[in-house]
């Protein structure tokens, strides 16, 4: 049966109370936290490999409960994180302060930042854009606080679940990207967005994930025009 359209502050209410009401347990979850050593080194080196050396000004957006923070902190750059969801930044905050890390998170909405333009040399989401209700609208807001030159990185996978679960039952249809979506058309969503020189690669390691990954995984990157 077709669900009622809904607006768009319904929907990120309920995006709200479903990632709050996980926030506490989330990181267990292997694909989700953390555990190892090797782990951590192996999700270190995708980064590096991607971002450099250099240190840099990152935006991590939709930051849950500081997965990608905390590695970008380690890796020595200058991080702040933004969530819709109070309860994962608490989560993240103390991550933070138990890992010895200066890292700023504050309550927003990835699809309007309170941020000025070009603030960022780097913009981050992990498993984001398929719970916006405008991911082509946010990915140009991404751009306005990324300067020119800089780039906007994106860990993303496909799901493609059987059914919705929880909260997404009743605001599934109204999000474009709902169960992510095969690189090649996230790709296509971020050229048309203005981005450029968007290239991706798998994210098939299972160290990654902590056990063999049971979905499409990957990191995508572009490059906001100069």
């Amino acid at each position: 049966m077709t669900q009622p359209a809904q607006d768009d502050e319904t929907v990120k209410e309920l995006v709200r109370q479903h990632w709050d009401g996980r926030a506490a347990t989330f990181d267990e979850e292997p694909q989700h936290g953390i555990h190892t050593g090797e782990q951590r080194d192996r999700w270190l080196e995708v980064l590096r490999e991607r971002i450099g050396d250099d240190p840099r000004r990152v935006l991590d957006a939709g930051c849950g409960t500081g997965v990608l923070s905390l590695l970008l902190a380690a890796l020595g750059h200058d991080v702040t994180g933004v969530d819709f969801a109070p309860s994962m930044l608490e989560r993240a905050r103390e991550k933070a302060r138990a890992a010895g890390h200066s890292i700023e998170f504050h309550r927003g909405d990835a699809e309007s930042l309170a941020v000025p333009d070009d603030a960022f040399d780097l913009l981050t989401a992990r498993h984001l854009v398929w719970t916006l209700p405008n991911p082509a609208a946010a990915i140009r807001e991404w751009r306005r606080v990324v300067e020119p030159g800089g780039r906007i990185l994106l860990v993303e996978g496909y799901w493609d679940h059987d059914e919705p679960w929880d909260e997404y039952e009743e605001i599934h249809d109204a999000l474009p990207l709902y169960d992510g979506r095969p690189p090649d058309e996230l790709r296509e969503v971020l050229l048309e967005a203005g981005l450029r020189d968007v290239e991706y690669d798998p994210l098939r390691d299972p160290t990654l994930w902590g056990r063999a990954p049971r979905h499409d995984y990957y990191l995508m990157i572009g490059t906001v025009p100069r």
